[in-house]
């Protein structure tokens, strides 16, 4: 009797693991498409930060920290005279900033379709020489993988 009960026993355990195997594994396509589908593509899990703001935890007191920096940098660096001579009635440039994943930083000034009163080309160069040496800036990251991100940010040239 013994013996019948255990067989009984392993023979059900038996095919209770057999049934585990009858399951149909998903395709890895499907996986796939499911997840990119579930993915914010217009949002990053960090956005781009410097080392002064890293050790803040608020997302949006890190934000805000992050953008307040990097207006008042680029703010400092245009303070000397040049675009305030050349372009006297110019007070706010809007610049569009771009870090890419290796940390890599571009500026470009954003003018309206019919700028004529100002030369563009010569505001993109000074500001491209004037924002040399930016200070390192940790890149976004999405999913655990630094990404690009850019935004315009409105840079005040004249202030009264």
């Amino acid at each position: 009797m013994r013996k019948f009960i255990v067989f009984l026993f392993l023979s059900n355990l038996f095919f209770t693991s057999c049934q585990l195997f009858d399951k149909k594994v998903p395709n890895e396509k499907e996986l796939l498409d499911k997840q990119l589908k579930e993915i914010n593509w217009k949002e990053v899990d960090e956005l781009p930060s410097v080392s002064d703001c890293e050790k803040i935890s608020d997302e949006n007191v890190r934000k805000q920290c992050f953008f307040d920096f990097l207006t008042a940098t680029i703010e400092q660096k245009l303070a000397i005279d040049t675009l305030r001579t050349l372009y006297p009635q110019l007070d706010t440039i809007e610049v569009k900033v771009t870090v890419f994943p290796d940390s890599k930083i571009s500026f470009e000034p954003q003018f309206p379709q019919d700028s004529v009163a100002y030369d563009t080309i010569r505001i993109d160069s000074i500001l491209r020489a004037r924002l040399i040496d930016f200070p390192k800036i940790s890149p976004a990251i999405k999913r655990g993988i630094p990404v690009k991100t850019q935004f315009i940010l409105p840079v005040i040239i004249k202030q009264e």
